[in-house]
């Protein structure tokens, strides 16, 4: 693999897939041993809500800590599940209290399930085909026929496995090859009014065919299906990139597709891609269809040159002829992904020529969307491939550049495929072979009309049945009898089931259907879907150590030790005190009057270094981190650990407020930015992390070392480690080690959590020389903390900020200063202090450079014994 790979197969390790049910009681998880992670499938009363990816650097064998988590991530998709569910349920006296909507449980479909062909077409691979049919045979469904069609084999294997071990299943034997000539043989011995295809490394869900015949039940003018698809197992890296790649999964909230035809409007821009409708390893159709849009085209997919697109190009089809396709999540099967690096390059490759293929044959045989799918062909390869390994070459990507280089090129590969299939094609067909092509027919042209359809859902929501002459219906909603609100709805003549009001109404109304929403609605959904789910929501005891690093300022240490060991907590504390200065002795002397403080001596000068061998003698599962210039009141241990009840939380900051603003320096400081991020509390993760396209990721936002707290293992995490001693007070390269390190965790895909009810108050610098030198560090400390990620992780969105995006601040900045003067105003800040800003930056490079030297001398000094070596000099404190 290449270098931006990101060093992925020395450090892989795989993820755990699980399901978590939350209508059962909490249980632990098990089994993890060698995992770095755990994938949780979550489900309520069987229904899909979500998945969640927790990192398994701390243990996640205790329940109510997993549930926690699961919970707090899938909050907003828990309520949209109660609240779809409460609507199924209401009457005439029913309250609309939240209350209700939390006790709100699926009601079963009391109406008939139409009979169901479940159709698995496969090539040699009877043991794959063996672990899915042995899921099909726990389906819970009243009339199911399962057909297996055995295309082209080289062998009896399947024949054999089949007579021998599913007596259930009917065989069948297809000898063309392709993977489209088994789909239409599977249809043509249907005996089922819906046909569901299946591929043989699939493994289905027990209720896969009864969501999908749901589906077609409720809604007559539905026409084709599609599902979730979840992976089976992620234990080597290639099935992992893959997940990252994209994989299969298409949401868990279902969605209804048309296109308006009749009133002209076109298909291309809508199903052009049809990706996002889901994909050929879980989709049904009526069988009905095929005789009016055609079978699926033989020179398409595997098992042809084309290598895929069949599924694709059927569901443009589908949509093209004016029938509905619905994305239903409920409709689960688990995906067996390529387990090898070679096999997955092949298939992303091949992913690109059966898109492009489809898209060539679609825009041969519809002369009508030719524009449209000549533009979306053009824009899709620059957004997806193009764009993407460009920027492969500037930044990291979550996925290697050559799975990226190997679907760019299948996709020019494709554009001429198609036309070679299809020779191959012709020459296999045969005289009795069904129609891949639509029947010629006409519609009745649309009016052009809205339907407007007034909605009373007072009681269970009804049916809009009386709109089949509408593609879309203007529907206003009452509640009591008063209007509350209004929505537009795609219907594409046909009409509009209970089940899809009941979606579009929690999609458009959400809590507000509810009457006790009030300013803490939200507070009080997340707080009661803790209690249903979790039980116990806050951390437990665990063990904590608090560490401060300090220099040469007893009396300052003397009342932030007075803070820490006042400190109202539960949990196992320690307070451990570097001295960066151990030859003053004036940290000794304060120390000792705190009983229980322990003391630990770093010699070589910087905070960085000082933080490191505090970290090295703490005892505690969490590590808070604080400065000898602070304030800190009784409660601030509690809530600055308190997010760690979620297991994905790696690092908290907290707000960081002025303990006076009495000199003119203090005031400035705080009118530069101070050290506060604000007092609303918010998160962040890998997703924040890779959501910076062009810009650098500004981790200087998310707070700062003097109030935050750590799991201690990340210090021991190869991806993370200790602070970066190259950065720091006390070191040339100035400050930065803090936003390095957050960093770090996020890249390796932590979360960061900023909360600001765990203050602290600052001792800001008294004097104009104290303030000078802060802020000429800080600027020296943020271009080197950039530098620094560049040399390290290659991450070339650290060179636009450095290069581009902060002289056009520095300049910015200056013109102010300029339209100012000109105006004959004065700025309160002084010009002084923003030029001091801009030089520090300039001196970043070589204070950076200039630290390095200093560490790897410091470093092989400390190896040699010597405490300085000659020639160093002491920098300033902590």
């Amino acid at each position: 693999m290449n270098s931006n790979s990101n060093n992925a197969t020395a450090s892989f390790r795989p993820i755990k897939v699980v399901d978590v049910e939350l209508s059962d009681p909490p249980a632990p998880l098990s089994e993890l041993q060698g995992y770095g992670s755990v994938r949780c499938l979550v489900r309520l009363y069987g229904d899909p809500v979500g998945h969640v990816e927790l990192p398994l650097a701390e243990d996640l064998r205790d329940a109510a800590t997993l549930r926690a988590r699961l919970v707090s991530h899938l909050e907003a998709d828990l309520r949209r599940w109660h609240l779809t569910h409460f609507l199924q349920s209401v009457t005439e006296t029913t309250e609309w209290s939240w209350t209700n909507a939390l006790n709100a449980r699926p009601e079963p479909w009391r109406g008939q399930l139409p009979s169901l062909t479940v159709a698995v077409c496969t090539r040699d691979r009877p043991d794959d085909l063996a672990l899915c049919l042995e899921a099909i045979s726990r389906l819970d469904y009243p009339d199911l026929d399962v057909v297996v069609v055995d295309n082209a084999p080289t062998s009896d294997a399947t024949r054999e496995l089949v007579r021998d071990h599913f007596a259930f299943v009917r065989y069948v034997r297809e000898e063309r090859p392709g993977l489209d000539f088994a789909r239409n043989r599977a249809a043509l011995e249907a005996r089922g009014e819906i046909v569901a295809y299946t591929d043989d490394d699939v493994i289905v869900d027990s209720k896969w065919a009864r969501a999908i015949g749901e589906v077609f039940a409720e809604n007559p003018g539905v026409m084709a299906v599609t599902g979730l698809v979840a992976p089976y197992e992620l234990e080597t890296e290639a099935q992992v990139l893959f997940e990252r790649y994209g994989g299969f999964g298409r949401g868990y909230e279902r969605r209804w597709y048309g296109v308006d035809t009749r009133g002209g409007q076109l298909a291309a821009r809508e199903a052009g891609g049809g990706g996002r409708f889901g994909t050929g390893a879980n989709m049904a159709y009526r069988r009905r269809v095929f005789d009016d849009i055609g079978f699926f085209d033989p020179a398409l997919d595997v098992g042809t040159v084309t290598n895929g697109g069949g599924d694709l190009e059927m569901f443009f089809r589908v949509l093209k002829a004016g029938h509905v396709l619905v994305y239903e999540p409920r409709a689960i099967v688990r995906h067996r992904h390529r387990r090898d690096i070679e096999r997955l390059r092949t298939q992303l490759a091949n992913n690109g020529v059966g898109f492009y293929s489809h898209l060539v044959r679609t825009f041969l045989h519809y002369p009508d969307e030719r524009a449209g799918i000549l533009r979306f062909g053009a824009w899709w390869f620059d957004a997806w491939s193009v764009r993407r390994f460009l920027k492969s070459l500037v930044r990291p990507q979550h996925v290697p550049r050559e799975f990226i280089t190997a679907e760019l090129v299948g996709s020019l590969r494709g554009l001429s495929r198609y036309q070679r299939a299809r020779e191959n094609a012709d020459k296999l067909a045969r005289p009795t072979d069904p129609p891949f092509v639509p029947t010629a027919r006409r519609h009745t042209p649309s009016s052009g009309g809205v339907a407007v359809r007034h909605l009373h859902i007072d009681t269970d929501v009804p049916a809009i049945g009386d709109v089949s002459a509408y593609a879309a219906t203007f529907v206003v909603v009452f509640k009591r009898g008063r209007p509350i609100g209004q929505m537009q709805l795609g219907n594409w003549y046909h009409p509009l089931s209970a089940s899809r009001l009941r979606d579009e109404l929690v999609r458009h109304f959400g809590i507000a259907l509810l009457d006790d929403r009030d300013a803490n609605v939200y507070e009080t959904v997340a707080s009661s879907l803790k209690a249903r789910y979790v039980g116990r929501t806050s951390l437990p005891a665990t063990s904590v150590s608090i560490l401060v690093a300090t220099r040469d300022r007893p009396e300052d240490l003397r009342r932030a030790l007075q803070g820490l060991t006042r400190q109202e907590t539960k949990h196992d504390v320690e307070i451990v005190v570097v001295d960066n200065h151990p030859a003053s002795n004036l940290t000794r002397d304060v120390v000792a009057a705190f009983p229980g403080v322990r003391l630990v001596s770093e010699a070589r000068p910087g905070s960085s270094y000082a933080r490191n061998a505090g970290i090295a003698a703490c005892r505690g599962t969490i590590i808070a981190v604080t400065d000898d210039d602070l304030v800190i009141p009784e409660s601030w241990l509690d809530r600055i650990v308190a997010p760690f009840e979620r297991q994905d939380v790696m690092a908290v900051t907290g707000l960081i407020l002025p303990l006076e603003l009495e000199t003119k320096p203090q005031q400035l400081f705080e009118e530069y930015g101070g050290l506060g991020r604000g007092y609303e509390r918010f998160e962040v993760s890998s997703a924040w992390f890779r959501a910076f396209r062009r810009k650098a990721v500004p981790t200087w936002q998310l707070g700062a070392t003097a109030n935050a707290a750590f799991r201690a293992s990340i210090f021991r995490d190869p991806r993370i480690g200790p602070m970066e001693e190259v950065l720091g007070a006390g070191r040339a390269a100035g400050v930065g080690e803090d936003t390095y390190l957050f960093y770090k965790i996020l890249k390796a895909g932590g979360t960061i959590v900023y909360e600001p009810s765990a203050f602290v108050l600052h001792q800001h610098r008294r004097t104009m020389d104290a303030l000078r030198r802060q802020l000429y560090a800080y600027s020296k400390g943020h271009v080197a903390y950039h530098l620094l990620t560049f040399l390290r992780h290659g991450d070339a969105r650290a060179l636009l900020q450095v290069g581009a995006f902060l002289p056009y601040w520095h300049t910015r900045r200056l013109a102010g200063y300029l339209r100012a003067w000109a105006r004959g105003f004065s700025r309160s800040y002084p010009l002084s202090l923003t030029l001091l800003e801009v030089r520090g930056s300039l001196e970043g490079p070589a204070a950076l450079w200039r630290s390095l030297r200093e560490v790897r001398r410091l470093d092989e000094a400390a190896r040699a014994g010597r405490d300085d070596p000659p020639g160093l000099p002491s920098r300033g404190g902590v």
